[in-house]
């Protein structure tokens, strides 16, 4: 049976903005692997590091996640199209012959660029996130042949809401307002402002992520614009391979840090759920979504809106990702880690922070002053800092029980056909909880940290050291706790004392106890 959605993107042309980052990446590959007769893409990337855009895609081709392609379909990478561009600017700073074309030609628009530092300072977010979204959508409305504009937002933009409809509610403040009064404002004053303006919002992603869809849904009379909130994005289930990542955000970054025993300790409520979605899963759906509006008879009255999450069906908790990650990475160790990787999470946040104290800043310290003494550069404060303040960031997301409505993320696969169900999966009840975390764990190894597989007997070497090592140095650490209450408070002592031999022999502590004999 012939793909309907292959037939409807037909001849179509379309724009990616974010076309860089891990979604924009995915869905590109996925649209010139599955939908062989689309007009083109137009990837929107801008110049970093010293490479044109030209050569980030060059780049890009390059990587493992085009790798079916590069053998299967190579006549297909012909149909991108690189267009030199930054959201920070009108018109995106499209070149004004590209931008015609774009605006002659384009049918289909993927708004995916963004700023996803959640600690980003508001000011950043704001022209980022919102101010961005507004250019895109102003150049969008000049364009003749626009069927369907996809603004990518997130799922954790409503914080003052205990479950999260399909729909766009009202944003804390007008957004134009917020946006002229981000011109004039400095940044110091932005960021003094800022508790006021956020209210309930833990940082200024979520924030001006929400202000950005009430942008969107203004310009629904105009335009036909959808609302698209992912979950935690986390890597790739099936497609085009198993585990691709490449970037360190969210859950894969945490797990990497907890392997190379950097990350000991997180706050998180290990009973609650984790709202997560492979990104292969949700591009299947982002893909679907134009094909899906614009097949029904009656446009709807209000803005299309789909939560990309596992909503009602979940039934993941935190604790067993992090006991099936702890199982993976004794399987699959990475290379060098700093310690050996044995961390947990903590519900309650006192004993958290003393954790993070005495496993985090103080060893920090510790190794800084060794670097130190051996000439060599210390980096071990600022990389825990940092570490510190992402976890503080992320911390709001792990302790909240989050419920999503997804009636209309269900309601796409009752369009498709038989080869499009197949070709565009996105059932989650499917997924084998054990075997994606650990095919994620090794996509973080091979496609984020760059280590090879032949390295792992090493690798298990270093690890059952570390593992010895942690042992010595926690058998030390506990005696040299008792030994300290030993010699501060007799009746403790006094008791220790009916120990007998056991006591005597335990190092440090048995002098303690009987030192009057």
């Amino acid at each position: 049976m012939a793909s309907e959605v292959n037939e409807w993107y037909r001849g179509r042309k379309v724009l990616v903005t974010g076309a860089s980052g891990l979604m924009g990446k995915v869905l590109i590959e996925k649209l010139l692997y599955s939908v062989p007769d689309i007009g083109c893409v137009y990837a929107l990337v801008r110049s970093k590091r010293g490479k044109t855009p030209e050569s980030r895609i060059e780049d890009m081709w390059k990587l493992p996640l085009f790798s079916r392609i590069r053998e299967e379909k190579p006549h297909a990478m012909k149909k991108l199209v690189p267009v030199t561009g930054d959201i920070l600017y009108d018109e995106l700073g499209i070149e004004k012959a590209q931008l015609e074309e774009i605006y002659e030609e384009v049918s289909i628009v993927f708004h995916f660029a963004a700023s996803l530092r959640l600690e980003a300072p508001l000011k950043e977010g704001l022209e980022m996130n919102t101010k961005g979204t507004l250019r895109v959508l102003e150049m969008a409305k000049k364009m003749k042949k626009l069927v369907s504009f996809v603004h990518l937002s997130t799922a954790f933009c409503y914080p003052d809401y205990d479950r999260m409809a399909e729909q766009v509610h009202a944003p804390p403040a007008n957004p134009h307002e917020v946006l002229r009064a981000s011109n004039w404002l400095s940044d110091e004053q932005l960021n003094i402002l800022a508790p006021s303006l956020m209210q309930l919002h833990p940082n200024s992603y979520t924030y001006s992520k929400r202000l950005a869809e009430a942008l969107v849904k203004e310009s629904y009379a105009d335009i036909p614009t959808v609302v698209v909130r992912p979950s935690i994005v986390t890597p790739a289930h099936k497609e085009p391979t198993p585990g691709w990542v490449d970037n360190l955000n969210g859950p894969i970054g945490l797990m990497i840090g907890a392997g190379k025993g950097v990350i000991r300790t997180m706050h998180c409520y290990g009973h609650y759920h984790a709202e997560v979605i492979p990104v292969d899963i949700a591009i299947n759906a982002i893909i679907l979504i134009p094909y899906y509006i614009n097949t029904k008879i009656e446009r709807s009255a209000e803005i299309p809106v789909f939560n990309l999450t596992s909503g009602d069906d979940r039934d993941t908790t935190w604790k067993e990702v992090l006991d099936v990650g702890k199982a993976t990475v004794r399987k699959f160790p990475f290379e060098g880690p700093l310690w050996y990787p044995d961390g947990n999470i903590r519900h309650n946040k006192l004993i958290h922070e003393l954790c993070v104290f005495f496993y985090h800043i103080i060893p920090a310290y510790l190794i800084d002053f060794l670097m130190l003494i051996f000439g060599q550069k210390r980096f071990m404060v600022r990389i825990q800092n940092r570490i510190s303040v992402g976890l503080m960031v992320l911390q709001y997301f792990t302790t909240r029980e989050w419920w999503f409505d997804t009636h209309n993320f269900k309601a796409l696969a009752t369009k498709l056909n038989p080869t499009d169900f197949a070709t565009y999966p996105m059932n989650l009840k499917i997924i084998d909880v054990g075997p994606y975390i650990e095919s994620c764990m090794i996509g973080g190894k091979l496609y984020c940290l760059k280590e090879k597989l032949e390295n792992l007997p090493k690798a298990r070497m270093q690890n059952n050291i570390l593992f010895v090592l942690d042992l010595l140095v926690s058998a030390f650490l506990y005696l040299l706790v008792l030994y300290w209450m030993v010699t501060w408070f007799e009746p403790l002592r006094n008791l220790l004392t009916y120990g007998g031999p056991f006591v005597r022999y335990l190092p440090l502590v048995g002098n303690a106890v009987f030192r009057d004999e």
